[in-house]
């Protein structure tokens, strides 16, 4: 399918917030989704803009331009730095093809080394108050850095992915708002959700999809039956497009998406690899 028109959309709203490559001109990299720096270059590379492209150069270099010694990301100006940020810029960066460069290497030892007890990352800012909820990981950026962690060689290999995947499976079970950002599974969560850009059924089953420790887990496959029951004659129809994608053709509403479902087909393939 040609989305050429997708990506002609996308790249109209490049000077939205400012400045080019849909950044602010202080260099708010995450301001005014979808159409910020990082989910811009997440959704062109996934309608298959080449990295070579100037507005993916552009974005891209940004992006490198917020990374600190420690390998974090500061996508927000004059602000602290918490894991989402990090691993939205890791997101984007894996997604224009640099999974394996080099300078992400801080990034993915930052990552590991600042894992929360429970296994998952969580920030301290508490935009609902203090509860014990609050205790516990975010599960939307836990799942985007097991996102990240899929395309490297850490996946199914290092325990502490593992632990990772057992708080985001742990969480089907309990399905209540965790985090200090309150993340919880109800009825958005269960609506198709195409492109990944929250925390949701199709991007929960497509992550852990990826993972030994979750792929016969009776949790997963649960969430994997409850996925099977939005296709139509075998293709994902999406739900739930972000608002401003809407009319884009990749993810119209109530129809299904030939990217969406490749994305399907990906879990179908990683389940088959598993059980040989």
């Amino acid at each position: 399918m040609d989305y050429t028109k997708d990506i002609a959309e996308i790249l109209s709203h490049s000077r939205d917030n400012g400045a080019e490559f849909w950044a602010t001109p202080d260099n708010y990299l995450i301001k005014g989704g979808p159409f910020s720096t990082a989910e811009a270059v997440y959704i062109l590379s996934e309608l298959g803009l080449p990295a070579s492209h100037p507005a993916l150069e552009g974005a891209t270099s940004l992006i490198w331009q917020s990374q600190r010694a420690d390998g974090r990301f500061q996508l927000v100006p004059k602000s602290s730095i918490f894991p989402c940020h990090t691993v939205h810029a890791a997101k984007a960066l894996c997604s224009a093809g640099f999974a394996a460069d080099s300078r992400l290497q801080a990034t993915y030892s930052h990552l590991l080394e600042t894992q929360y007890t429970d296994g998952g990352w969580r920030c301290n800012k508490f935009f609902f108050g203090h509860g014990p909820e609050t205790e516990a990981s975010n599960p939307g950026p836990t799942l985007t850095a097991l996102d990240v962690f899929r395309q490297t060689p850490f996946v199914n290999a290092d325990a502490r992915l593992d632990r990772a995947v057992e708080f985001l499976l742990q969480h089907w079970v309990t399905r209540a708002p965790l985090g200090p950002c309150h993340y919880g599974i109800g009825t958005l969560f269960h609506q198709v959700l195409f492109p990944f850009l929250n925390y949701n059924l199709f991007y929960y089953v497509y992550v852990l999809s990826f993972y030994d420790a979750a792929r016969h887990d009776p949790r997963f496959l649960e969430a994997f039956a409850v996925l099977l029951s939005k296709l139509k004659d075998g293709q994902m129809v999406v739900e739930r497009p972000h608002a401003k994608l809407a009319k884009l053709s990749f993810c119209k509403k109530g129809e299904p998406s030939e990217l969406a479902t490749k994305r399907y087909e990906t879990i179908l393939s990683n389940l088959e690899s598993a059980s040989r």
